[in-house]
């Protein structure tokens, strides 16, 4: 059951729900999320005020089961209760056999909470019916026709980049192929050889923990350098520097470095960087990227971007620890401002400075002379 989880607390700035309208409701929705979405329960948290305080979606369960349905409604319920809300509407999109199940389920799970529903929809090609409203002059059997690209979402000078579906959101990190990808596999390699070379030399010198923390050094400068220019504007220069980065982000002292310096006043940068280095990634040093984007995804309220990023973290590394942290985080529903960066880079620096090199450098960095295969 695919699940995103968006706390919109802070993405869009004071975002707004207006339960009076139906359409408006439906408007809104695409904008919490960021993509339209189908065969899917969406449960939104709200403040008094009418603020978006967290914003849930799951994947209906296909077949419908009462099982699947009651684990979905504790889920929400519980993230919905844990953020101290007491006010939620749901839409559900799909057909009844899909909705009404999981539609029962949630509405009992709330009631028995506490919880109380303003709204709960249900859409289906180009129409909705309320579970709150059995009035025939206002909610007919046949469902009610709207067109929610007529109302406006939500509140804000700006409105959110709608994509048509959750697969535009993950075709946004997707793994480029053709000529892109081959000139990034020639150049990780050339990377991997850098490395290879240097080590192969250190331990003929017997120097292997200083040539170590040499990699390390210039990982480190690699990827610094390389957010200073996402920062102001900038792109990568050539595959090269981002096959660099990739390998050097195996080394966790790098990956933690860059982590400490993803502070949320240039998250529209670091986003930028983050989707540049995942997409051009080859296999085997997609984790660490993949998860630096989720953490920034996450900052910036963008809790389908999120997900789909943890996705590709873990196809590559099903055991990484932070994309593993993150993803348990998110799915509870924890909110931006939350999302604090760990330590700083000094903190990090200083954290590693008693640790032994030879354990920093992660020992699956491919030899090119001995795999033919990224």
């Amino acid at each position: 059951m695919t699940q995103t989880c968006t706390a919109g607390d802070e993405t869009p700035q004071n975002s707004q729900i207006r339960a009076d309208s139906p359409a408006a409701l439906l408007a809104a929705i695409p904008q919490l999320l960021g993509f339209v979405p189908e065969t899917s329960l969406v449960v939104i948290g709200i403040e008094p005020s009418g603020n978006v305080k967290v914003t849930l979606r799951y994947d209906l369960p296909d077949p419908p089961g009462a099982g699947v349905a009651a684990d979905l409604a504790a889920h929400a319920v519980g993230v919905i209760s844990a953020q101290e809300i007491t006010t939620m509407v749901t839409v559900g999109y799909g057909p009844e056999t899909l909705v009404d199940l999981a539609a029962a389920a949630l509405l009992d799970a709330a009631r028995e909470a506490g919880l109380e529903h303003q709204e709960f929809l249900r859409v289906d090609d180009g129409r909705y019916w309320s579970y709150m409203c059995d009035d025939d002059v206002c909610c007919p059997a046949a469902g009610v026709p709207f067109d929610a690209s007529t109302s406006s979402a939500t509140g804000g000078d700006t409105a959110t980049q709608v994509l048509p579906d959750r697969a535009a959101v993950a075709a946004r990190v997707a793994p480029l192929g053709g000529v892109t990808a081959e000139s990034m596999r020639q150049a990780t390699r050339r990377a991997e050889r850098h490395v290879t070379q240097l080590l192969a030399k250190a331990r003929k010198s017997g120097r292997l923990g200083a040539v170590r923390h040499l990699i390390a050094s210039e990982g480190l400068a690699a990827v610094g350098t390389m957010i200073t220019t996402y920062r102001a504007g900038g792109r990568y220069g050539a595959d090269y520097q981002l096959a660099r980065m990739t390998v050097a982000l195996r080394d966790l002292r790098v990956r933690d470095d860059a982590w400490a310096r993803m502070d949320p006043a240039h998250r529209d940068g670091h986003r930028r960087l983050w989707i540049d280095v995942t997409r051009r990634a080859q296999p085997g040093y997609v984790a660490a990227p993949a998860a630096l984007l989720a953490f920034v995804a996450w900052q910036c309220g963008d809790g389908a971007l999120a997900n789909v990023a943890l996705d590709r973290s873990l196809a590559d590394d099903p055991r990484y620890s932070m994309a593993l942290l993150l993803r348990q985080v998110i799915t509870a529903g924890a909110p931006p401002s939350l999302a604090r960066l760990p330590m700083t880079p000094e903190e990090v620096a200083a954290s590693y400075d008693d640790v032994d090199h030879d354990h920093e450098m992660d020992s699956g960095v491919h030899d090119p002379d001995s795999d033919d295969e990224l």
